[in-house]
């Protein structure tokens, strides 16, 4: 698949919700870094991610652009509450094995009426 493809699929599993099969998109060892909060390294780490931010809150992945360079997808998203952000996914043999994601957590917990610390 090309990194389009894989990251494609992931909006997919991310806006069904599904932990263990967005997690199956990552590699053993991956690293999801979202700015907001400390990497988190591991398909099992990452799955445990997901399956806490997906009992957390709705969440929707609106694609707006999405780009592709080499190894790199590039997703510029918003949400239907109108929070924006973007990410960056390497994909090699068909796994995501590093992400780096760009959002306003204080903006995200608040249209979510969650705690803020």
């Amino acid at each position: 698949m090309t990194p389009k493809q894989v990251l494609s699929l992931w909006i997919e599993r991310f806006n069904q919700g599904n932990a263990a099969e967005i997690a199956a998109l990552y590699a053993e060892n991956a690293i999801n870094h979202q700015v907001a909060n400390d990497p988190v390294q591991g398909q099992a780490a990452i799955y445990e991610m997901f399956k806490g931010e997906f009992a957390t809150a709705k969440m929707v992945c609106i694609p707006e652009n999405m780009f592709e360079d080499g190894d790199w997808a590039i997703l510029e998203w918003r949400d239907p509450l109108g929070l924006r952000g973007c990410g960056f996914f390497q994909i090699q043999n068909d796994k995501i094995v590093f992400q780096r994601g760009y959002w306003d957590k204080l903006s995200f917990l608040k249209q979510h009426n969650l705690p803020i610390a």
